[in-house]
């Protein structure tokens, strides 16, 4: 099986003195970009994110949600991705220094939940049991720091919702009447006729649609379509990227209708408030699962106090399959009850695996589980956020996972640190000869350095997740660059004032490095492991080193992947007769 052999915290973890393993002070941090205590002490053996128990100098908060996925079936690679992704944007801010509120969970209501359980020969409410606590399994398996998670069976939850629901329908904005039209039980919502494909099939899931009659409570969706067009007309950053804000503007313009947040015949629901022959539509209750989410276990568990807490969200991110839920739904909704609005909603593409559609029948599924445990956390958050532009549909294929975290991880990376540090152990005793602000006087590496941190800043802040990437890359680079065209180890070889040279371009290297593990971190979390959380280590501003300290000993740090025989005969065989996939924009997609 190929396998990551070591990650690359643990080589990290060899840029640490000897002499601060027994006693760390913990960082402070000022406005800057930078590194601090802001992560979960280990992810490894933290689900949670310790930021929302700490001061935060600059008092900001920022609030982002991924969905909550639907417990129907076990997480997928599109369920992943989204959660890596939130992920990393959760990191990045912590290092701004901001106190962060990261969300997520799980949605548990609804038809397609009962028929799922059934099938499996579970009660409903053991079904969202079992698969909730797989996602949380999940998460904790791919290092993801978050600090809510949030369930729709839970009783604060439901006791929010009904709430809710009641000042809505105290402001005349909820109705009873008949409505008969054609239902997709998968993405439990009636369809216009003019979205449906041949055979009034759903678009979304290939499946016909079926015949339905109902008497529902409804929600005047229609009354607010100008205030909905004069607040993205207003603030065209609310939906992001601007093509998708360019949907939610045409299906707002074709004209807004009413929708139905009740069903007659689905049981495993809320109940409506004073309406037991009826259960409140599974959106009307899950979006209110990011205000519910914000109520505090110990405290009071009333919408005023929930909103209080963190409301409005910075950043919904979604895949685009539920975009017209969150931007147009859910707003509506929040206007209704007089609340302020998420300052962005970000739909992202698709996956697919090389370049087809995903599918059990096609036997091409990408199990995240299978994946993570396989290649490790590090490799598989690297490959997705590094390959998939954001807000794009992206392609999974295993030559280029390979291919990609050998290239960068394993040889721009980690090869450099492991002969930087077999070069410092050989001539300079593992003992760094001055600080790195002395070493890097005059040499332009410094400045390209903190150029590229810049580049990564700004890109990682407008959600360009993988264009940061590139710039780290970037950064270890010119580290591999500068440390090909010095050649220390010819110098220690000519002694003197040659080996003293030497002995500072092995400074600077690792303080390149150190500076990588920190601009990275929000995509591989384990460069920073707890045991790191230092002040040399916390800022990207040069000049973290300092003579005289000892690092550890070079290991074998990022193990390049090697697949097996078994496993190259397999994939050699799949090649046959396929053209070589591109990591870009497939048109055939599989739901994120």
């Amino acid at each position: 099986m190929a396998r990551l052999n070591s990650s690359l915290h643990n080589a990290l973890c060899l840029l640490k003195p000897f002499n601060t393993l027994l006693t760390t002070k913990p960082f402070s941090p000022r406005n800057s970009f930078r590194f601090s205590k802001r992560l979960a002490s280990s992810p490894r053996r933290a689900l949670h994110s310790t930021s929302t128990l700490e001061s935060h100098e600059n008092g900001e908060t920022f609030v982002l949600t991924t969905p909550l996925y639907y417990v129907n079936a076990p997480p997928h690679m599109g369920s992943a991705y989204t959660t890596i992704a939130a992920d990393s944007v959760a990191r990045f801010q912590r290092l701004l220094g901001k106190k962060v509120i990261f969300i997520t969970g799980t949605d548990e209501h609804g038809e397609k939940i009962a028929t799922s359980a059934a099938a499996n020969g579970r009660n409903p409410a053991d079904h969202c049991d079992l698969i909730s606590q797989s996602y949380r399994t999940l998460w904790k398996e791919l290092d993801i720091a978050y600090d809510k998670f949030v369930r729709t069976t839970d009783p604060k939850h439901e006791a929010i919702v009904k709430e809710f629901y009641a000042r809505v329908f105290a402001n005349g904005d909820i109705y009873t009447a008949d409505y008969e039209g054609l239902y997709c039980v998968n993405c439990e919502e009636y369809k216009d006729e003019k979205e449906l494909l041949e055979n009034s099939c759903c678009p979304v899931h290939q499946m016909p649609c079926v015949a339905r009659k109902e008497d529902n409570y409804f929600f005047a969706l229609s009354k607010y379509q100008k205030q909905l067009e004069e607040v993205l007309s207003q603030n065209p950053l609310s939906v992001q990227p601007s093509y998708r804000l360019n949907e939610v503007q045409s299906w707002i313009k074709s004209g807004l209708r009413d929708f139905s947040i009740s069903r007659a015949l689905v049981d495993w629901g809320i109940p409506v408030p004073d309406d037991d022959k009826q259960t409140i539509y599974v959106w009307f209750d899950a979006l209110l699962g990011y205000i519910s989410a914000l109520t505090e276990d110990n405290g009071q568990k009333n919408q005023d106090t929930a909103v209080s807490l963190g409301w409005p969200a910075s950043l919904h991110l979604i895949g685009k399959d539920i975009l017209r839920f969150h931007a147009v739904y859910w707003p509506a909704m929040l206007m209704s009850d007089g609340l302020s609005l998420p300052k962005m909603v970000f739909g992202h593409g698709f996956l697919t695996k090389d370049g087809m559609k995903m599918g059990k029948s096609l036997g091409n599924t990408l199990e995240p589980f299978e994946l993570v445990q396989k290649f490790g956390p590090d490799a598989v958050r690297y490959f997705f956020i590094r390959e998939v532009e954001f807000g794009n549909n992206g392609d999974y294929s295993e030559d280029r996972f390979v291919k990609i975290v050998n290239a960068h991880l394993a040889n721009t990376i980690g090869n450099l640190l492991n002969r930087t540090l077999g070069l410092l152990k050989k001539n300079c005793e593992s003992t760094l000869a001055v600080d790195s602000t002395i070493a890097a006087e005059g040499i332009p590496l410094k400045d390209t350095v903190e150029k590229l941190v810049e580049k990564a800043k700004t890109n990682y802040e407008s959600l360009s997740s993988s264009t940061a990437c590139e710039a780290v890359l970037e950064i270890g680079n010119a580290g591999n660059s500068y440390m090909d065209q010095s050649a220390p180890w010819m110098l220690f070889k000519q002694g003197g004032v040659s080996a003293e040279a030497a002995a500072m371009d092995l400074v600077i290297i690792l303080e390149v490095m150190r500076i990588i593990a920190v601009v990275l971190s929000p995509v591989a979390p384990c460069l920073s492991f707890e045991d790191i959380f230092t002040a040399w280590l916390g800022d990207t501003k040069w000049g973290g080193l300092k003579g005289g300290q000892v690092m550890a000993q070079a290991n074998p740090v990022f193990t390049r992947i090697e697949l097996s025989a078994e496993e190259k005969k397999v994939k050699d065989s799949n090649k046959k007769g396929k053209a070589k996939v591109k990591v870009e924009k497939p048109q055939a997609v599989a739901e994120a």
